[in-house]
Parts: C-alpha cells; structure tokens; sequence
C-alpha cells in the first residue's frame, strides 16, 4: 500500500516543530549549506578543475529535479540556460505566488518550515553566482511574508546570509517582496515586471527568456517554493540517491494538494509515481474515499487550468490500456492522459456536482484575472465567462456547447504571449468535450422555459 514519503515535510508536522532558526538547527539546519560551501575544486579528467558552484549545479542535473510549479521542467537544464559569460549580474526569484486555485502546498513550507526554504534559496544562489535574490510572495499571505523576514533576519544573525557567509567570502542578500495577488504573476515574466514595480505584462518569448534578459534585463533564475527545498536535499544526499526516489524521469517527491469531496482534503508528499490517482484519493492514508453514499463524477488532476478527467475514462498509456483511477501520479503519465499534473493540485468532483455550475465558477476566475495585454485571451475569456453565466443563471440555448468550444480554440496555439491563453482554455475545451450533454441540456431547458414564459405573455396580452 501507498504511503506517504516526507523529504520537504520531514519535520513541518512534527509536533512541537517551530519555524525559528533554533528548532531548525536542531533538526540539522544549514548543514546542506555548509557543505555546499565547503566543496574544493575537483579535478577532471582532462585536466581541468571543476569548482564548488559547478559541482552543485552538475548534481542537480544529476538528480532529475523538475520544477514544481507547474510545466515541470528540468531544474538542472534551466539553470544551464543562464548566460554566465555576460557581464551583467546573476539575480534568483523565488516564486512563492501560489495562485492556481487547488493549490496549498508551498505555503505549507513558508509557514511551517521558512528556514528551509531559505537554505534551498542560499545554496542555489551560491551555485549560480548570484548575490541578490528575491522571494515573490503572494499578497494574500501576510503571515507568510513576517515569517519569511523573519527568517532572514534570523539568518542573518548566525552568519548564513549577508556579507562573507560562513567565512568564505561569498555575499549573499535576499529580500520579501509582496504581490498584490494577481494571478498572472505566477509566469515568471510577469513576476518580473511585476517585481520592477511595473504592471505585470508577460513578456514575449524570445527574445526575453530570463536565463537571458530577465529582471532589469539581466540573466535571472526564477523558481517555485518547493523545487528551491530540493536543492537543499540534493545536496545532502547528491544528485543520484535523490534520483533514486521517484520513477524514472519523474525523480524525488511531490506535495499534493487534494481538496474537493473527499474525506481527508489535505497536503500528502508522495514518492512520485509511486501512487495512483485512485489511491491518493481513496486511500485512508489519502483522502480516505468519497463522501458516503457518492460516486465519483470528474478529477481535475493538476489545479484548475488542467484538463478535466471524466470517471471511468481508459487511456492508452505505453500501448496497455489504463483505467483514471490507475494512472500513475507523475509528470509524463498525465500528459500521455492528455491533461498535467500542474501544480500538482487534486480537485475532486462527485455525483452532486454540477459540472456547468463548475465550469462557470473556474471560467469566471480566469476571465477576472486576465492581464488584458492579448486580444484572443482578454475577449475569448470574457466571452466564454458571459456564456456559462447565461447558462447557470437561465439563460442558455442549447448551441452554446458548440460556442464554447468555438472561442476556446481560438485561444490559445501561439496566438498569446504567455499561457494564461492555455489556462483559460484548457477547462472549457476539456469540460464540455467529456460532459457535453449536460450543457446541452440545461441550454435546451432554458430555451423551452423561455419560449414557454414569452408565449404565455403573448397569450396574456391579447
């Protein structure tokens, strides 16, 4: 049986576990740092030497580490891309904005565990030459942000960041800064206008990829609250026992965050892969099953802006045909399943939901938090908003299925800068694709009370 596997959570829950520095020490805080700061030149073999920063970024190529904030993409490959030949300074952002609605488990770290994430900061800041970084928190966690400055000063104090960290001559400062809660400051070009004090435009890619022109158009590194906590332990065991967890391509551990009708709604750190969509969400180590008397109806497997799984759909997955509930939980199956595991952000849907209610809920957010800057994205969300209002508030007409899907598809496939395009699409392609009939049906009832009521006043006035 599936059982959770705490490596970021290893002491978060631990009763009497506190967030100050004391309590971190005593569970072997800042140790990963002061081996990664200890590293000597190593020698290859072609005569060469490999340096301190240079080894840390070869393990974490080594460890497989994806990001976990959404497109999972590799850690080790991103760093790579910095441009390190220039002679611009080399900054790090960590995104700690947390916006996909389903997800809650980065702030599970800020307000529990600060000082590990700050330590997974300092090491990949060392790593990548950087002595200047942020941390963009969203501006709904004022908590967070005291605890997180909190945590620098007291970092400060024992010699962990500022000016000749640990005696080795590195410098090293980090600041808070708050959002003010917009969720297109998750993609990291708008976290960066946002973060130059600029209205938070995405930019166009290329030619401002961040590894090249990022803030103030210098090389910058942006990356979620719990892949910086990797690094951490990356360097504490090496990249290839870190790789060791996990499946294949899918190395380490995730934190889910599985909320909706279930009976345990909660955050569970998991070995990825090595547990099922069925058995995070009816394993009594999990979510403990659906509510009595319920049958499951959907699963959004990744936050809102993933596509939607319908209950008992199979997929082709390697050539074997697998049912929903036995799809491997991990980047790659979700994808060849047609929808992501995101922000790893499980949202789980029974019998009782109504699937267009859902629908209009999830498209209203999206049509609000657009950033207007794109035509197709500004106007298409809007107008697939204003159509599932109509539905939900007795106004529908059975063609607006097929309205839906028209201005979904005409979203997104590079018509927008960022993929805010994708996430306000994603939903309403997948929604009413695997639950058409539903949205149908409630546009065809509106239009027969409609006509109904208007024959009926015909009727009334002669």
């Amino acid at each position: 049986m599936p059982q959770e596997y705490k490596l970021i959570l290893n002491h978060a829950d631990e009763p009497g576990y506190t967030p100050d520095i004391e309590c971190y020490l005593r569970h072997g805080g800042y140790d990963a740092l002061k081996k990664a700061v200890a590293l000597q030149p190593k020698d290859l073999p072609d005569g060469a030497k490999r340096s301190g920063p240079e080894q840390i970024r070869q393990e974490v190529m080594a460890s497989g580490l994806r990001g976990r904030g959404g497109a999972g993409f590799s850690c080790g490959l991103k760093w790579s891309f910095v441009d390190r030949k220039s002679s611009k300074p080399i900054y790090l952002i960590c995104n700690a904005d947390e916006s996909e609605p389903g997800t809650f488990k980065d702030r599970q770290i800020i307000y529990k565990d600060p000082h590990q994430l700050i330590e997974g900061v300092i090491i990949s800041c060392f790593a990548n030459d950087v002595h200047l970084a942020y941390i963009y928190i969203r501006g709904e966690m004022p908590d967070g942000a005291k605890l997180l400055n909190r945590a620098l000063q007291e970092a400060r104090a024992k010699n962990f960041l500022g000016k000749n960290i640990l005696g080795t001559g590195y410098d090293l400062e980090m600041h808070v800064h708050r959002g003010a809660g917009a969720y297109i400051c998750g993609e990291e070009t708008g976290l960066i206008e946002s973060l130059e004090g600029k209205r938070s435009y995405p930019r166009i890619k290329p030619p401002y990829f961040p590894a090249v022109l990022g803030l103030w158009m210098c090389p910058t590194i942006v990356n979620n609250v719990e892949t910086l906590c990797n690094v951490k332990h990356i360097v504490a065991m090496g990249g290839a026992e870190f790789a060791k967890l996990g499946t294949p391509n899918n190395t380490g551990t995730r934190i889910v965050s599985l909320s909706g009708h279930v009976k345990k709604p909660g955050y569970y750190e998991i070995e990825i892969g090595k547990a099922t969509i069925g058995e995070l969400i009816n394993d009594p180590a999990f979510g403990g099953g659906l509510r009595p008397g319920r049958s499951l109806k959907a699963i959004i497997p990744g936050g809102s802006s993933a596509k939607v799984f319908k209950a008992g759909e199979k997929f082709n997955i390697k050539g074997k045909e697998v049912d929903l509930l036995d799809l491997p939980y991990d980047f790659d199956t979700l994808i060849q399943a047609g929808s992501m595991s995101g922000s790893s952000a499980i949202i789980v849907m029974d019998d009782s939901t109504d699937i267009v209610e859902a629908l209009a809920n999830i498209s209203e957010f999206y049509a609000h938090e657009s950033c207007g800057q794109c035509t197709p994205c500004r106007e298409g969300s809007l107008w697939m908003s204003k159509a599932l209002h109509r539905l939900t508030h007795g106004e529908g007409r059975a063609q607006d299925a097929d309205y839906l899907i028209k201005i979904a598809d005409n979203i997104p496939g590079g018509r927008t800068i960022c993929a805010f395009g994708e996430a306000c699409s994603w939903p309403v392609q997948s929604f009413v694709a695997k639950f058409k009939d539903e949205f149908i049906a409630k546009g065809a009832a509106d239009e027969k009370r409609h006509a109904k009521e208007v024959k009926g006043a015909g009727q009334a006035r002669r």
